[in-house]
């Protein structure tokens, strides 16, 4: 397996912002788009439970309608792909057991095998009370982390945007009824020629202010 270097990295993140305008009639390869695709599925998350829905928006006429869902940002209805991370709002004991289920068939192990780690699942997440949501929510972040990160490699632009007003974006979506609410949502696609922010130096404090070694 061949690996990016060092310095592509810390290149390709230097080069990437919150794209503040995208060039509306760039659109993401289907090629690349399966990578970052298969990047947010293939994000980690606590005991692997995958708490999450992506809704991924290309269909002009729905992306039209995200700005209201999204204090009146443009990047939604600009951009190329606009992806809502929803997290689930529960954790029930039937969907530990799709977990176990999941993994028996993957690994190719007996079910009861996975005892012991559905009885930790369960002990977690039984002990959270009304907790689950924010936990889950939490987990939406791992995975935007991931497509942050993939779309910097790939060259694709990107704008992680929390502005967004949940009730709004769920009802668009067809969320309110599903067990999931919309978390964060991100832009994805090409920054416009016309993005004064694309020039900007990033402004980042320091190693010695921001990182405590032991």
């Amino acid at each position: 397996m061949s690996v990016v270097s060092g310095d592509v990295i810390l290149q390709k993140l230097a080069w990437r912002y919150a794209t503040k305008e995208f060039d509306s009639t760039r659109k993401i390869s289907d090629e690349n788009w399966k990578v970052l695709e298969t990047a947010i599925i293939s994000s980690p998350s606590s005991y692997g439970l995958q708490p999450w829905k992506f809704v991924v928006i290309t269909n002009q006429t729905v992306k039209d309608q995200l700005p209201d869902a999204a204090w009146g940002q443009s990047q939604p209805k600009d951009c190329s792909h606009y992806v809502v991370i929803a997290a689930r709002k529960t954790t029930d004991a039937d969907y530990v057991q799709k977990l176990i289920d999941a993994m028996a068939a993957e690994r190719s192990v007996p079910v009861e095998s996975l005892s012991g780690y559905k009885q930790a699942v369960l002990s977690k997440t039984g002990g959270m009370s009304n907790g689950h949501q924010e936990w889950n929510s939490r987990q939406c972040y791992i995975a935007l982390g991931f497509l942050l990160e993939t779309a910097a490699l790939l060259g694709i632009d990107a704008c992680p945007m929390e502005g967004i007003v949940r009730d709004k974006m769920d009802l668009l979506l067809g969320l309110t009824d599903t067990g999931y609410t919309a978390t964060v949502g991100c832009a994805l696609g090409y920054r416009s020629s016309s993005d004064k922010y694309a020039e900007a130096k990033k402004v980042r404090y320091s190693a010695a202010d921001l990182i405590k070694r032991i």
